[in-house]
């Protein structure tokens, strides 16, 4: 069996640097331009509308835009003959005045008339409050995951997944900013997922590393931990492949509802595997992990306990 022998940690400086250039870009967009929140954290309100036929989403935003509501955003709710319209809070007209407003626009120019399904109004408040506890879930999680590596690990291992999971929410987060995504409550969930993931490769990776410290007498960490990176190689390669072929189909088969989840975490899984071999592996090297650290303490007398 052919061994692959790529020295990951000896790139890592230019890793570092190339990491350092994406966050200093993406925390530049977040403080300048913000991020495009949806009209979960903003407030808004949600029209759904039937159709006897498949409904053409390119002629009802035509027929918003006619009446003044550039700002609706148009998709298919679960079948192609229900449409759900998203429009941002209009002051000075009541929910009801909006939705009829927003009904008599879209049959304007359609050959059969919609019918109104529902309507659902998110105030401001409630949309703050979503970004909120959105904001502590994520804070929450970091905590948690420093807490379990710590105690699974070592506290340098510690730091380095927590540090490559930051990395990989704020790139991430980055991206919506720069092209001016929605982010939503789907987009929310897709980081939050995007922490597990990232994680659950990190801790593999990991689990190598202090397997091979203990295995391997001879050797520096930098070359003990290039071995480790080789050997799980191929089930990262393996499993990112397979999770981006299914966010490929939910990116371009999905729908609208989901579109903005399934790019938050297609990008997110590139980001997630580069992390965990080039930041996370390479901080714990850098704060000076070592085979000491991770062998298991000799309990004094053992051997005494286990004599006849």
């Amino acid at each position: 069996m052919l061994k692959r022998n790529i020295n990951f940690l000896g790139r890592r400086k230019i890793a570092l640097i190339l990491s350092s250039v994406l966050l200093i870009i993406s925390i530049a967009s977040l403080a300048v331009r913000g991020l495009q929140l949806g009209i979960d954290f903003t407030g808004g309100t949600l029209v759904e509308v039937g159709y006897p036929q498949t409904a053409d989403l390119s002629v009802v935003r035509n027929s918003l835009n006619e009446a003044g509501f550039g700002d609706a955003t148009v998709q298919h709710y679960g079948t192609t003959k229900d449409v759900l319209i998203r429009l941002k809070t209009h002051e000075g007209i009541s929910e009801k005045e909006l939705s009829t407003k927003v009904l008599e626009a879209i049959n304007k120019n359609a050959a059969e008339s919609a019918q109104l399904r529902r309507v659902e109004f998110v105030g401001p408040q409630v949309g703050e409050e979503l970004a909120q506890d959105g904001g502590l879930a994520l804070l929450f999680s970091m905590i948690g995951i420093l807490i379990y590596v710590a105690w699974r690990f070592e506290w340098k291992f510690a730091l380095g997944s927590v540090a490559a999971l930051v990395h990989d929410v704020i790139i991430t987060l980055g991206l919506f900013s720069i092209f001016g995504l929605e982010f939503d409550l789907t987009v929310l969930a897709a980081i939050l997922a995007l922490i597990g993931y990232s994680l659950n490769d990190t801790i593999v990776v990991f689990d190598r590393i202090r397997e091979n410290f203990r295995k391997f007498r001879k050797g520096s960490s930098e070359e003990i931990m290039n071995i480790s990176l080789n050997e799980t190689l191929s089930r990262t390669i393996l499993t990112s492949f397979t999770v981006v072929l299914v966010l490929l189909a939910l990116a371009f088969l999905g729908g609208a509802i989901i579109h903005n989840f399934a790019i938050a975490l297609l990008f997110g899984v590139f980001v997630g595997t580069y992390s965990s071999i080039f930041v996370a592996s390479a901080l714990a090297l850098t704060w000076g992990v070592s085979a000491e650290d991770l062998m298991i303490p000799v309990k004094e007398g053992a051997d005494i306990d286990q004599m006849p």
